[in-house]
């Protein structure tokens, strides 16, 4: 499969900065995804969960802010308020990214139904790492 690069950027640094297969992005018409050779376009992005496909099939999430997507033909760029990627070798490294994701999701003012989204994704995603 074609790959394409996908940057995630924070006020605070780098989130994520790799090749991918594929990225699922929260727009505020509903979550998207993104293949190589996609349409150059950019768009809003609404609280969520980004999920990213890896080469080797394997997928991160990553909680984010509000932000916005730069997408072409070969790269993406995100640009979001805040975000936690749920990622970890152990238990207790799971547990620390989820509660910075926590801490991330009070902060959001975004209506309970999205909220409940991202919590039901957050959980799912927790439960594959452990």
């Amino acid at each position: 499969m074609e790959k394409f690069k996908l940057e995630i950027l924070t006020p605070n640094g780098e989130i994520f900065n790799d090749d991918v297969v594929s990225v699922v992005l929260p727009g505020q018409e509903g979550e998207f995804g993104v293949l190589a050779g996609h349409a150059s376009l950019t768009t809003l992005l609404t609280s969520g969960v980004v999920d990213v496909e890896k080469e080797d099939k394997t997928v991160e999430s990553i909680l984010i802010k509000w932000g916005v997507a730069q997408i072409s033909e070969d790269k993406v760029v995100v640009l979001v308020e805040g975000a936690v990627a749920i990622r970890g070798e152990s238990e207790s490294e799971v547990a620390k990214a989820l509660e910075e994701a926590k801490k991330l999701l009070d902060d959001v003012a975004d209506s309970s139904t999205a909220l409940a989204s991202v919590s039901a994704k957050l959980e799912s995603a927790a439960q594959k790492l452990i």
